[in-house]
């Protein structure tokens, strides 16, 4: 674990965000005022806007100590602007700055809707929700499609058989950020060791895809940009898949205030997902299971990362409120119940 630089101070980004803007050569008009946008509680999200009304996005790591290879912000640029061509849409990057020892991007500011709130949500008409879920779905089979060579992508993370590395790595991760011991934790990481499917394919793979990061058409729920690629890899394509099953919770399960807003009318159900992803990819799905526990348990341990992140330094909370132990152990029973 290790503690990164605090950075510049809140008030001096507007000044900073001034002079990147002018070495872009971007015009603008001061001053800049900076907003905390978005719930989620890893990298930091700000909305820059000027005087005139033109708007930015500003991305930097959290404060306090972070996990080793976390949070990669200049990662993260690099993906996205290898994608610019791709058919996967994306926000244009602008640079990549250092300030004081953190890096900062800055890019574009996608307009649309982000359905990371329960209000937003419910300002959407039940047949938008329903296009929305089935747009998400079918926006993976393109970065799934992502030709790495072309890209420059084919060396983003090694080629090894997938699953085993997200067990390792992840299971360094709780090591390193859990607030307490879990015995049905260990029981479900040793279910999933035992359970690993055969990898027949590598392809590019988001990592975090969800209905939080992606900004959406408020008139036919098409996605107009997919966010939030700091967990980007090399991998199994189910595997996004199955991310986006455990972040989709149904009435009834786990996940409310944690997960997503999926469970409110309207929104497709998990079955209709996979059946949209698995029709526009052409991919076969008979071990979906396994993925959605895996995405489950990930969940879980990337919670309890944020759960420590804001006990450790409350700044770090966003305006949502932080995960409890009873959110992530929630998210345990249901990957022991859905493991196959």
């Amino acid at each position: 674990m290790s503690e990164a630089s605090a950075g510049p101070a809140p008030e001096e980004l507007p000044g900073l965000v001034s002079g990147w803007l002018r070495e872009s050569g971007i015009d603008h008009e001061l001053p800049l005022s900076l907003t905390r946008v978005g719930v989620g509680q890893s990298n930091l999200t700000y909305a820059v806007t000027d005087s005139s009304g033109r708007r930015w996005i500003l991305r930097r790591p959290p404060l306090g100590h972070l996990l080793a290879s976390a949070h990669d912000v200049a990662r993260e640029a690099r993906i996205l602007t290898a994608l610019q061509d791709s058919d996967v849409p994306v926000p244009q990057v602008f640079g990549v700055w250092d300030a004081d020892g953190v890096p900062m991007v800055l890019m574009e500011f996608v307009d649309g809707l982000v359905l990371d709130r329960e209000k937003t949500v419910a300002g959407v008409d039940e047949p938008t929700r329903h296009a929305v879920g089935l747009s998400i779905a079918r926006a993976l089979a393109p970065v799934h499609a992502v030709d790495l060579d072309k890209t420059g992508l084919v060396d983003l993370a090694s080629h090894k058989p997938y699953a085993e590395r997200q067990l390792k790595r992840w299971t360094t991760q709780w090591q390193h950020s859990k607030t307490r011991e879990s015995a049905d934790l260990d029981t479900l990481t040793a279910r999933l060791a035992a359970a690993i499917p055969e990898q027949r394919e590598l392809t590019l793979v988001h990592g975090d895809f969800h209905l939080r990061n992606v900004i959406v058409s408020p008139r036919d729920g098409a996605v107009t940009a997919v966010l939030d690629w700091e967990l980007c890899t090399l991998g199994d394509p189910l595997a996004d898949v199955g991310t986006l099953l455990a972040y989709w919770p149904a009435a009834g399960e786990a996940g409310a205030g944690l997960l997503s807003h999926s469970m409110m009318p309207g929104f497709p159900s998990r079955d209709e997902l996979a059946a949209a992803y698995l029709d526009a990819s052409g991919r076969d799905g008979s071990a979906l299971g396994f993925w959605h526990a895996l995405g489950l348990w990930k969940i879980a341990i990337i919670a309890e990362g944020v759960l420590r992140r804001v006990l450790d330094e409350p700044r770090n909370r966003a305006s949502s409120s932080a995960p409890t132990t009873d959110m992530i152990d929630a998210l345990i029973t249901e990957a022991l119940r859905t493991l196959p």
